[in-house]
C-alpha cells in the first residue's frame, strides 16, 4: 500500500484551518483518502509560503513553534467524548483508543499478568532466603498483602488522575516533568522490555521442556522460543485490543485451571497424611533484614502485574467503577490461589527436594500425576504465554503515554488509523524485549527488575499521600484509609534499602548509573526542547509506513 500526505489548508478553509489528507493505493488499484481535520491550527507550511509542509507532534499543549527555519510544528487537540473513536463529521480529529475493556477483562488483565512464570518457579527461590516451610508462606501472604495495599492505593490515583500511564502519569501530574522522564526513560528502554523477557524466556523453557526429557534444553533453543513468542505477541496486539483481550481471558481461565488441579492434588495428599513439611515448619527460618528483602523481591514478581489496569485507564469502560471492583476482584483470588498452591507443592515435596527442583511445577507433576505429567508443563507454558500478553499490553501503553507527552519520539505516541492501536510503541517494546532476551538470565532480571520498580512505586505512593493531605477536596470516587498508602510507602523504603544495606552488590550501582544518566537526555530533549531536524523526517516517513496519526488524550 502506497500512502501520501498532503496538505490542503490554502484553498479549502479560511485561514487558520486546516485538512489533512491521507491518501493511500492498494495493490489492486482502488485506493481512498483518509481526510484529519482540523479546526484550530496554523498553517505556515502551506504553498503559498513556499514550504512543503512536514509535521512533527508534540504532546505538550502550551509548546510553541520550534525555530523559525524548521518544519511546521502542529499542536495534538485535546477532545472531551469518551466513547467515539473517531469522528470527523464535526470538523475534529478525535483518532483515540478505544474503550473496550470491562470488568472481566479488567480481572483478566490483572489476574493473567499476576498468575505467571513466577508462581511456578519462585517459591523454591522464596524457600531458600526463608529457610523454613512456614515462614515461606508467611511470605507470600505478605506479599500478597502488600500487593493488594498497592493496589488499592493506585485505584484511587486513578479515580482523580483519569489518565493512562500508571506511575509514569501519576509522578508527571504531581511532581513534575523531570522524575516522570526518568521513570519513562527507566521502564521503556530497561524494566518493561527486561520484565516482558524474563516471563518469555519462563514461557520458552517450560515449552521446549517435554522435547529435552531427561537433560536440560539448549539455551539457543530457549531464547529462540522466548523470540518467538515476543513476535506473536506483538502481532496480537498490533491487529486489534479486542483480540489482546480475547487472548488475555482464555489464557486466564486456562492458567486458573491448571492451579487448580495443583490445589486439589494438594488437598487429596494432605488428605493422606503427607504432611511431614508442615512438622516444625518454622526451624531453619531467616531473620536477616537483607534476605527478608531479597525473598520479597522474588515474592512480589509472582504479584506483579497487581498495577496494569492504571496502564490503560483510558481504555476501560467507566473507570471509576471498573477500576476498584477489578482489584479488589483478583488480587485476593490471585493470592489464596498461591498460597494454596505452595500448600500443594510442600505436601507432594520435602523443603530439600523443593529447592532443587529446578522447575517446581514439573517436579509436582512427576510425582503426582506420573504419566499426565506433561499437562502441567502445557499449563505452565499457557499461562506464562497469557501473562507476557498482559505485560506487553500494558508495557506498551507506557511508551505510548510517555511520547504523547513529549517524553518520548512523536512517532511513539501515534496510533494506527484504522487498527486504533498504539502499534509503533507496540514495536518498539518488541525490539527492546528480543535485545533483552540475549544475554537474559531469569533469577537476575527478577532482582534488578524488583529494585527499579519500587523506587519509582514508593514515589508514587508518596504523590498519593501529598494529594490527600495537601488537596482532599479533589473530587475521587473511590478514597483508601491514609494507613494504607502509608504502610505501602514504608514497605517500597525498606525493599529498596535492605538488599543494599545487608548485601551490597555492584550490579545495584549499575542501575541506579543507568537511571541517573537519563538526566543527560532530559536537558537538551525535554527542557530545551532540541529536536535534531532529520527526525523530522524520519517521522514523517515512518508515519507513512506504519499508517499511524497522532491521537487525542481521552479524559472524562
Amino acid at each position: 500500500m502506497a500512502v501520501g500526505v498532503r496538505n490542503d489548508s490554502q484553498h479549502t478553509l479560511p485561514k487558520g484551518k486546516a485538512f489533512l489528507t491521507i491518501s493511500f493505493v492498494r495493490s489492486g488499484g482502488s485506493g481512498g483518502q483518509i481526510v484529519l481535520k482540523n479546526q484550530d491550527l496554523p498553517c505556515p507550511g502551506s504553498a503559498e509560503e513556499g514550504s512543503n509542509p512536514v509535521f512533527w507532534y508534540s504532546s505538550q499543549q502550551k509548546a510553541d513553534r520550534d525555530h523559525q527555519g524548521r518544519s511546521t510544528m502542529r499542536r495534538r487537540q485535546t477532545t472531551d467524548s469518551p466513547h467515539e473513536s473517531t469522528d470527523l463529521s464535526e470538523g475534529k480529529e478525535k483518532l483515540r483508543l478505544k474503550q473496550e475493556v470491562g470488568l472481566i477483562s479488567g480481572v483478566s488483565l490483572i489476574a493473567g499478568t499476576m498468575i505467571g512464570s513466577g508462581i511456578f518457579m519462585s517459591p523454591e527461590w522464596v524457600l531458600h532466603h526463608m529457610g523454613s516451610p512456614a515462614s515461606s508462606l508467611l511470605m507470600w501472604a505478605a506479599c500478597g498483602l502488600l500487593a493488594m495495599f498497592g493496589a488499592l492505593s493506585y485505584a484511587e490515583l486513578g479515580t482523580v488522575i483519569k489518565e493512562s500511564g500508571g506511575e509514569y502519569i501519576y509522578i508527571l501530574r504531581i511532581f513534575g516533568s523531570f522524575p516522570a522522564f526518568l521513570f519513562a526513560y527507566t521502564s521503556v528502554i530497561l524494566v518493561r522490555p527486561a520484565a516482558l523477557a524474563a516471563v518469555c524466556l519462563s514461557f520458552a523453557e517450560y515449552a521446549v521442556a517435554p522435547f529435552y526429557p531427561g537433560c536440560s534444553s539448549p539455551q539457543v533453543v530457549i531464547k529462540c522460543t522466548a523470540a518467538a513468542c515476543i513476535l506473536v505477541l506483538t502481532i496480537i496486539n498490533c491487529l486489534n485490543v479486542r483480540l489482546a483481550m480475547s487472548v488475555m481471558n482464555v489464557f486466564t481461565a486456562a492458567k486458573l485451571l491448571a492451579l487448580l488441579v495443583i490445589v486439589v492434588g494438594g488437598l487429596v495428599l494432605l488428605a493422606k497424611g503427607q504432611t511431614q513439611s508442615f512438622q516444625n515448619a518454622f526451624q531453619g527460618t531467616n531473620a536477616g533484614i537483607g534476605t527478608i528483602g531479597v525473598a520479597f523481591y522474588q515474592g512480589l514478581w509472582s504479584y506483579d502485574g497487581w498495577n496494569n489496569l492504571n496502564y490503560v485507564t483510558e481504555e476501560l469502560k467507566n473507570p471509576e467503577v471498573t477500576l476498584p471492583r477489578a482489584v479488589m476482584i483478583a488480587i485476593p483470588l490471585v493470592t489464596c490461589l498461591y498460597l494454596l498452591v505452595n500448600i500443594s507443592y510442600f505436601a507432594a515435596m520435602a523443603p530439600s527436594e523443593l529447592l532443587t527442583s529446578g522447575a517446581v511445577a514439573v517436579t509436582w507433576g512427576n510425582k503426582v500425576l506420573a504419566n499426565w505429567a506433561w499437562l502441567i508443563s502445557l499449563s505452565v507454558a499457557l499461562s506464562t504465554f497469557g501473562s507476557s500478553n498482559g505485560t506487553f499490553f500494558s508495557g506498551g501503553r507506557v511508551c505510548y503515554i510517555a511520547a504523547r507527552e513529549g517524553h518520548m519520539p512523536d512517532i511513539l505516541s501515534m496510533a494506527h488509523v484504522r487498527c486504533l492501536t498504539p502499534s509503533p510503541a507496540l514495536l518498539f517494546t518488541s525490539a527492546m524485549s528480543l535485545i533483552m532476551i540475549i544475554p537474559g538470565n531469569f533469577t537476575s532480571i527478577v532482582t534488578y527488575f524488583s529494585f527499579i520498580t519500587w523506587i519509582f512505586y514508593g514515589m508514587t505512593i508518596s504523590g498519593l499521600l501529598y494529594l490527600k493531605i495537601k488537596k482532599p477536596d479533589l473530587p475521587r470516587s473511590y478514597k483508601v484509609p491514609i494507613v494504607i498508602p502509608i504502610i505501602v510507602l514504608i514497605a517500597a523504603v525498606y525493599l529498596v534499602l535492605a538488599p543494599i544495606i545487608d548485601q551490597p552488590q555492584i550490579e545495584i550501582l549499575y542501575v541506579v548509573l543507568f537511571i541517573c544518566s537519563g538526566i543527560v537526555l532530559y536537558f537538551p530533549l525535554v527542557r530545551f526542547k532540541w529536536h535534531p531536524h532529520f527526525l523530522q523526517t524520519v517521522t514523517l516517513h515512518l508515519q507513512q509506513f506504519l499508517e499511524v496519526a497522532p491521537t487525542s488524550r481521552d479524559v472524562n
